[in-house]
């Protein structure tokens, strides 16, 4: 390597045909050491092997405060002195709960494993030993030559050497990179080309030697530096050189490429990300809470220790015949053994059963979702899947929606729906596409369906030749284009750079002008089964400036036209003077644009033959120019071209949507989610279908980046913010304006903020006052960089949606991360916690399952919480009593019971069947949703709150039996079943009152536990358990004196009362409150002011479809002769009417040169 390519970052070096090299540099790796530098081409998404499952799942379970709690807690009861409780009441659930979710994870993680496998066992032609033999993708190295075929995933990054196209061009499909469906083109090196396809092609291809130097590896997809050195030469590299890992072949029959990165070092596995451990907010919150009451349990053993320590040492002083309690006459050692043993003793109080609880509702939850059949698609056959069980109350908290647009929110498809043509619209849009009645086009041999207009009349006006404009606006959208044209079973398919040309060449071709062939010089079309060839003199290139496209023809008769189609903006402003039928369009225009359609407008212009000769003579002479005023010079040339025009008509596109986008997106907005859109498509697509799926209103105000720079550098970027938006120039009102105002960004631009991390913050301020963020041109990487600042500068919960391996990076990123099962494979669902088939089931998803889940889940903690605390706490009071010997208050076998059987089941039920409102009234009323957003229910307060009261109902339920049987012939162990009565009655009472939604199975859950409370005792309390086993079966005939006494009961219904008293007055205040404010609970907003601004991005709320997923470029290739395939068209298609053109007639093909 020299120090040339050092210094300029080409460190990288691909040595064609070497295998033997590149598999003494691959990637080796043992446990923490690595070597060799070339990744492998295996897929690796799954985290676990053989060998290191216990041990990491071990690990991410420990990272569990309360899992370490109870292994301390477990390790403790195998010392016998401190012992209090049995070391089995706590093993046995601890091996329970790190089964249940290692498995868990082991079977996900094995589902990931079979899906890699998948991938890497594709086919692939690869030359080894000089010849091509077939391979597996996971047997690539870099340095091999393979053979890609038409439709087949490239394998790895590849240097494409040559094709089978002329010129060694290529088209590929991006779509599932970027998220395009329009074909992109890349072409060879001339210098490999020239070279390969002039020997015998297997031959020269492992004879090729060429050694590639270029970047390392990086995530950058747009850009790529490199060199190939070969036969003395060096020749610069770039990415249109390069065929990227996951693009398709299209419309190529077969290419060649040399392999330059493989596996974890292909630019799309290097915006993927790392798989993530993901945890809830809640559990975030319920640790501190566990974490907060073992430090209470910590301190609270330690001055009960303190307080046996001191009675221990007052014993020795003042009595003689109590001595033996001191553990070995030392008070200290007795105050040390009786931390340990209250620790012990008050570990109940977060029992480990809670977590077993809580695995098992996230699962059924999981359930819910999965047999929900208002979110089964039926066409695919798919149901909604929880991929991810852990995180379902996570969808009750989400507050930014981050989603992809292309086969997110779209469907990948564009429709011809209506046009105007000389003030007169055909087609009805209101109509649905499927439900139009299809026109009779039996005459038109190469109809095969797809029009989705009914205009009989258009038809019949061109068929009877009534309407000129209308002819001359079909031959518009049949000339004025860079569609290639492949012939399949005599029929043409048109191969389009642009998904919006493909629409319209394919409308024209349903009406009887078909596009049939092109060459460099001449483009042939049928009009209404007349074969006319037009000579092509000049085609003016689409670019995101201009907005706009022309091609100027010869028609067959001998003038000459000039063909224009482009945004409405821009073409009006180049009619000619009094334009009949303008006045009439423009209506049209504004129509088509409420009825949310992309639009655009299509004009003509005679050219005088004149005016083309002097015109042509000033182009080549500018083409011809290096100076670097050449474009301007060009694009003054073609707007002069370009002017006087006459309008012929408005096309209207409908870029279909996914079913009931539009009514999802407003239904989120109500429930207070912020919806962002993130996508690598053009700025001006991604805007468009803002206004499309009603994302943005029509007249919002777009904030792009010139004027969001200029708030960010300001010294308060928010006040400015708020400031310029009271102004008439951006709103009348607050409220507003908040509605009004959507940001506008590029990828590029986000760069910028790489540099000025300061930024983020302000950004995401800025943001949250406006309606939206739309995020164009974005790489993957830049997709979850997003999603990491809405994480890093806000609080709450982030949620993502994508379908494609694009997607894969943001859908980690997030707090939650859905795939949408679409066209574009599996890699997005795979990777996605959970997955839909189509975006409008986010609203049952989100408002109905997930606002239920967070609501179930944060009631089942709460109790769960005040049920166990009460119960435990109880031995703290008692110590008062028994000299602080860490003595148990309850019968040794009512702990376990009481958590497991007594109180599970009827929490448990309410965890899953739990509803405050019904589906239908959650989707109807989605400002319920935002509780969740402001963790109303979960947060450190609510879930502290039941601590309180349980100190308060702990306090209760001792002193007052223990009030009642003071002085009395009841014993200790009456008072202890009386306190354990007491402690049930409270948390079945407890249950009751959190219950609103009823099932039969909570009903037999609380009557159940109630009667399995009397029976166990009666069994555990029996003489024939107690000669068995008198140590563990202590309370003999302990429940018939306490059963039957009335005192016991009224005492323990007493205490139970007296516990639950608050929460029965906190129930009493809410039905009272709720029944004074019931009509004013779910009053809809009003209507937000709407802008009175005098300063708008457009003049309306047009939204021009031409060419905003088109890139520049097609048409220089088409100009060149470069992109032109050796096809033709069927001899017996073929019968052209052109008179012998003059020989003085000049030609500009390629206005380019």
């Amino acid at each position: 390597m020299t120090q040339e390519n050092f210094e300029s970052g080409l460190t990288w070096e691909v040595r064609a045909n070497s295998r033997h090299y590149h598999e003494e540099n691959q990637k080796k790796s043992f446990l923490c050491f690595h070597r060799g530098r070339y990744a492998d081409n295996l897929v690796r998404s799954h985290r676990y092997s053989p060998l290191t499952f216990l041990p990491m799942t071990l690990f991410e379970q420990f990272h569990r405060a309360a899992n370490l709690y109870f292994l301390l807690m477990m390790l403790l009861q195998l010392v016998p002195i401190i012992s209090s409780i049995p070391w089995y009441i706590t093993i046995m659930p601890l091996i329970s709960v790190l089964s249940v979710r290692g498995l868990k994870d082991l079977f996900a993680d094995m589902a990931r494993r079979r899906n890699d496998s998948q991938i890497n066992s594709r086919p692939c032609d690869a030359l080894i030993s000089q010849r091509f033999t077939t391979a597996q993708w996971k047997d690539v190295l870099v340095g091999d030559v393979l053979r890609i075929h038409k439709d087949q995933v490239i394998p790895a990054d590849l240097l494409l050497l040559c094709s089978s196209e002329p010129h060694s061009l290529c088209y590929v499909e991006t779509k599932d990179i970027d998220g395009e469906t329009n074909l992109k083109y890349r072409q060879a090196l001339g210098a490999t080309h020239t070279e390969l396809t002039s020997h015998p092609l297997e031959e020269a291809l492992a004879a090729f030697d060429g050694v590639v130097r270029c970047e390392e590896p990086n995530n950058r997809l747009y850009t790529f530096r490199g060199q190939l050195h070969w036969r003395g030469g060096c020749f610069l590299l770039d990415n249109e050189h390069i065929l990227l890992r996951g693009t398709v072949l299209r419309n190529t029959e077969f290419a060649y490429g040399l392999t330059i990165y493989t596996g974890t070092d292909t630019k799309i596995l290097r915006n993927c990300g790392k798989q993530r451990v993901k945890t809830t907010q809640t559990e975030k919150v319920f640790n501190k809470v566990v974490i907060g009451l073992f430090l209470a349990v910590l301190m609270a053993a330690l001055l009960l220790a303190i307080g046996s320590g001191v009675f221990s040492s007052w014993v020795m002083s003042h009595t003689g015949f109590l001595s033996p309690l001191v553990v070995n006459g030392n008070p200290v050692y007795t105050g040390f053994l009786s931390y340990w043993s209250y620790i012990i003793l008050l570990s109940p109080s977060l029992p480990i059963s809670l977590y077993i609880t809580l695995e098992f509702i996230h699962t059924v939850h999981s359930l819910f979702i999965g047999w929900d059949l208002d979110m089964y698609c039926q066409q695919s056959d798919g149901p909604a899947q929880a991929k991810n069980t852990s995180l379902t109350e996570e969808l009750g908290q989400v507050a930014y929606l981050l989603s992809d647009k292309t086969g997110t929110l779209t469907q990948n498809r564009l429709l011809f729906r209506q046009c105007c043509i000389a003030g007169e619209i055909y087609g009805d849009a209101t109509v649905r596409a499927e439900d139009t009645e299809p026109m009779d086009l039996s005459w038109n041999p190469f109809s095969h369906g797809g029009l989705f207009m009914s205009a009989p009349s258009l038809v019949e006006k061109l068929r009877e030749q009534r309407c000129p404009l209308s002819r001359q606006f079909l031959s518009a959208l049949s000339l004025c284009h860079t569609v290639m044209v492949d012939w399949k079973q005599d029929a043409p398919v048109y191969q389009a750079a642009s998904p919006d040309e493909e629409a319209l060449v394919g409308a024209a071709r349903e009406l009887g002008w078909v596009f049939l062939s092109r060459t460099r010089d001449f483009i042939v079309v049928s009009e209404l089964g007349v074969t006319r060839q037009y000579e092509l003199l000049a085609l003016l290139d689409f670019t995101s400036q201009r907005r706009r496209m022309s091609v100027l023809v010869r028609e067959p008769e001998g003038g000459l036209k000039l063909y224009c189609k482009g945004a409405d903006m821009v073409i009006l402003q180049r009619l000619q003077k009094d334009c009949p039928h303008q006045e009439g369009i423009e209506r049209a225009l504004e129509f088509f644009a409420n009825a949310c359609l992309r639009t655009l407008c299509v004009a003509v212009r005679f050219v005088p033959e004149a005016s083309w000769e002097q015109w042509s003579k000033t182009l080549a002479q500018s083409a011809a120019m290096v100076t670097s005023d050449r474009d301007a010079l060009l694009e003054k040339l073609y707007d002069q071209m370009e002017r006087e025009l006459q309008l012929l008509g408005v096309t209207a596109i409908e870029d279909r949507l996914q079913d009931g986008v539009p009514e999802t997106i407003s239904m989120l907005k109500q429930a207070g989610l912020k919806v962002w859109v993130l996508t690598g498509d053009k700025k001006e697509t991604a805007v468009n279908i803002g206004y499309s799926c009603k994302l943005l209103d029509p007249d919002a105000t777009l904030l792009e980046w010139q004027e969001l720079r200029q708030l960010l550098e300001s010294p308060d970027p928010c006040v400015n913010f708020f400031k310029a938006r009271q102004t008439d120039v951006w709103a009348a009102d607050k409220k507003g304006s908040e509605v009004k105002t959507a940001i506008i960004l590029t990828g590029p631009e986000l760069v910028e903020f790489e540099q000025r991390p300061e930024w983020g913050a302000t950004f995401i301020r800025l943001a949250e006052q406006c309606q939206s963020v739309l995020c164009c041109r974005l790489t993957p990487g830049q997709k979850a960089d997003i999603a990491t600042l809405v994480r890093k500068h806000t609080n709450s919960i982030t949620m993502t949606i994508g379908d494609g391996a694009n997607d894969v990076n943001m859908i980690k990123t997030a707090h939650v991360g859905v795939g949408i099962a679409g066209v574009e494979g599996g890699q997005a669902v795979q990777n996605a916690d959970f997955a839909l088939s189509q975006f409008r089931f986010l609203q049952r998803l989100l408002l109905v399952h997930g606002r239920w889940s967070y609501l179930r889940i944060s009631l089942f903690l709460r109790y769960f919480l005040f049920k166990t605390c009460a119960f435990s706490l109880v031995n703290i009071w008692f110590g008062f009593l028994n000299g602080f010997s860490a003595q148990v208050v309850y019968e040794r076998w009512f702990i376990p019971l009481y958590t497991v059987f007594y109180t599970m089941w009827p929490i448990m039920l309410v965890a899953f069947f739990e509803q405050d409102v019904s589906a239908e009234s959650s989707l109807k009323w989605p400002e319920l949703y935002k509780s969740g957003q402001r963790q109303e229910h979960s947060s450190l307060l609510s879930l502290s709150l039941p601590l309180l009261y349980a100190v308060y109902a702990s306090l209760v339920h001792f002193f007052i039996p223990c009030g009642v049987f003071y002085n009395t012939d009841f014993d200790y162990q009456t008072m202890a079943v009386t306190v354990a009565m007491s402690v049930l009655f409270a948390a079945t009472i407890e249950i009751v009152l959190v219950t609103k939604h009823w099932t039969k199975f909570n009903i037999a859950a609380v009557i159940v536990s109630m009667v399995l409370f009397f029976i166990t005792t009666r069994i555990t309390q029996s003489n024939r358990l107690f000669q068995g086993s008198p140590i563990d079966y202590d309370f003999i005939g302990v429940f018939s004196k306490a059963f039957a006494s009335p005192v016991v009961w009224l005492t323990a219904l007493l205490a139970a009362w007296t516990a639950i008293l608050p929460s029965v007055t906190v129930h009493a205040f809410k039905v009272i409150v709720m029944v004074h404010g019931k009509n004013k609970v779910y009053n809809s907003s009003s209507q937000p002011v709407e802008l009175k601004s005098t300063l708008r991005r457009q003049t309306s709320s047009r939204r021009s479809s031409y060419a905003l997923s088109q890139g520049a470029g097609p048409g220089r290739l088409i100009s060149s002769g470069i992109g032109i395939r050796n096809t033709m068209l069927p001899a017996e298609r073929i019968t052209i009417a052109t008179p012998p053109l003059s020989k003085s007639q000049i030609h500009m093909k390629n206005n380019h040169e």
